[in-house]
């Protein structure tokens, strides 16, 4: 191969791969040549889509994603991959090791050696490729801080709803519910230790009913949003119980959520807050910072069976029918990776 293929968006549901010269690293740098890029649903589309607020930075906190949404624009943050060649001031023993990069989509790229992860022995680069999802999990759990006995719910069972559903069911909760609209996914659900995995079109009365009645107050103690839906918000509040917590995890983008805080919300105490993983929470930030969140991530995910939720690997070259499979059938598609064979 003697060009670089780079993925880029140049409008709403437009994308193009560019192809340029492969470039040397300089002294600190090394050269990484992907094996395999994962897609985001929920960023990605609404990127691919045009709803992701254009004068918003990508995430100021990666240097490979320093600007921001205005079309043409290069995404993504999942990318696996080997070392190939090294700069002069790089140590030796990162000659050919597989390192997880927070880098767009693009079969070869530059990098400082402390901007890559080097993948654990015993995982696969579409395993390594889940890393960002998984962080985002423990993210939600740490902002969540679910307790023993709790009750939870989590709204939207896509590749992050699932991992968060993985998680959730490791703890001593004494109902864990979810809800999407796919019956693949509840399936998948359940698999993952949901104890109940119902239909959105059954909330909020029909998960009120199936948690358990000798809870008081009655409702969620806990409730995540992760549908990627701003109307699932007003049902996720629905379902929370006196004093309970409604974590949002999805992005919305440019799409308002519209909620009835009129009934009874207004004497209900519940808290709604929003969870991401670009920073940790300040209340947590005496003991927590990204690089331990990490470590915990690469823990969990070699725990857990993220192969299985690969449902394509689809050549880069062909990226635009990766996209329009997620944004016509998502019932279809659920882990994308691009390959860069």
């Amino acid at each position: 191969m003697t060009a670089v293929r780079a993925l880029q968006f140049t409008g709403p549901r437009e994308v193009t791969v560019c192809e340029r010269e492969i470039p040397e690293p300089r002294p600190d740098e090394v050269r990484v040549s992907t094996e395999v890029s994962a897609v985001s649903p929920g960023t990605e589309l609404l990127v691919y889509r045009g709803d992701a607020p254009e004068e918003m930075t990508s995430d100021e906190a990666i240097d490979a994603l320093a600007g921001d949404f205005q079309f043409p624009l290069q995404y993504g943050y999942a990318a696996v991959g080997r070392v190939t060649a090294t700069g002069a001031n790089v140590a030796d023993d990162w000659t050919d090791e597989r390192a997880f990069a927070f880098h767009p989509h693009q079969s070869h790229f530059l990098a400082s050696p402390d901007d890559l992860h080097r993948v654990p022995k015993g995982l696969s680069a579409a395993e390594a490729a889940f890393l960002p999802n998984v962080e985002t999990a423990v993210n939600f759990l740490l902002d969540g801080d679910p307790r023993v006995g709790e009750q939870a719910v989590v709204f939207g069972q896509g590749l992050v709803g699932l991992l968060t559903t993985a998680l959730l069911a490791d703890c001593p909760l004494a109902d864990l519910l979810t809800l999407d609209r796919y019956p693949e996914r509840r399936e998948l659900a359940r698999e993952m230790g949901a104890d109940r995995a119902l239909a959105p079109e059954d909330a909020p009365d029909e998960v009120r009913d199936a948690l358990d009645s000798d809870a008081t107050p009655d409702g969620a103690d806990l409730t995540f949003e992760l549908s990627g839906n701003p109307a699932a918000l007003d049902d996720a509040v629905a379902v929370t119980g006196y004093g309970g917590r409604v974590f949002v995890g999805s992005w919305y983008g440019e799409k308002r959520a519209d909620l009835d805080l009129g009934g009874r919300f207004h004497r209900s105490r519940i808290a709604i807050e929003s969870t991401q993983v670009s920073t940790v929470a300040p209340e947590l930030r005496g003991r927590w910072d990204k690089a331990r969140r990490l470590s915990v991530a690469w823990r969990r995910l070699a725990d857990l069976d993220v192969e299985r939720l690969v449902t394509h690997r689809i050549s880069v070259t062909e990226a635009d029918r990766a996209y329009r499979l997620l944004d016509d059938h998502p019932e279809d598609a659920l882990g994308v990776l691009f390959t860069y064979d």
